[in-house]
């Protein structure tokens, strides 16, 4: 699947980013946090980047979730149960994603893209149980930000030792999940402090 993936950024580039990102939440079965880590590397190494990779895998990441939200509004949950096993969605995964979403609400849009097999549902549930476009936008897009933030930059430090991300993810699951998530929020809670502390003394 790399090799395709290698072969996508190759001949298209940016773009090649949004398509690879796009198919990736909708359901197609491409490794995207390997996928976003490989775009740090590259970005490592300077042949991208990394704005416009960031941007680029935003893109991807909206586009694919907002397309599985406008699915679930028209469609539905026979729709999802019908053809998400053909996209490797499988009955499990949905129930499972059902019960937290649940139990969650439209929190878990946000949080859902770092729990591998619940990305891929959240957008639907949404669509199906009526939620509106604008919390929708607020919670899946910003986890979609901080999603593709996290995994570009672990990316860019990780360097030569990018492929170590598969290792720790398929290990450390969970853990590594909770500990990105929260450092990741951590980061951004510090930048926006400092920006507008700055902001204030110019």
């Amino acid at each position: 699947m790399m090799q395709h993936l290698m072969y996508l950024l190759g001949h298209f580039g940016y773009f090649g980013i949004i398509i690879a990102l796009m198919g990736g939440i909708i359901g197609l079965p491409i490794p995207d946090e390997i996928l976003l880590t490989y775009l740090g590397y590259l970005v490592y190494k300077g042949q991208l980047s990394y704005i416009v990779s960031l941007v680029s895998a935003v893109v991807g990441a909206t586009a694919g979730i907002s397309i599985s939200y406008l699915l679930g509004i028209k469609l539905g949950l026979p729709f999802l149960r019908k053809y998400g096993p053909k996209i490797h969605l499988t009955e499990k995964g949905i129930n499972k994603t059902k019960i937290l979403f649940l139990k969650f609400g439209p929190f878990l849009l946000f949080i859902g893209y770092f729990i591998p097999g619940v990305r891929h549902v959240t957008a639907y549930l949404a669509g199906i149980n009526g939620l509106s476009y604008k919390k929708f936008a607020v919670y899946a897009y910003s986890g979609a930000l901080l999603w593709c933030f996290t995994f570009i930059t672990i990316g860019t430090k990780l360097g030569k030792e990018w492929k170590k991300v598969g290792f720790y993810l398929s290990k450390y699951s969970l853990n590594v999940i909770v500990f990105v998530v929260v450092l990741s929020l951590i980061i951004a809670f510090v930048y926006w402090r400092k920006t507008k502390y700055n902001g204030k003394v110019m």
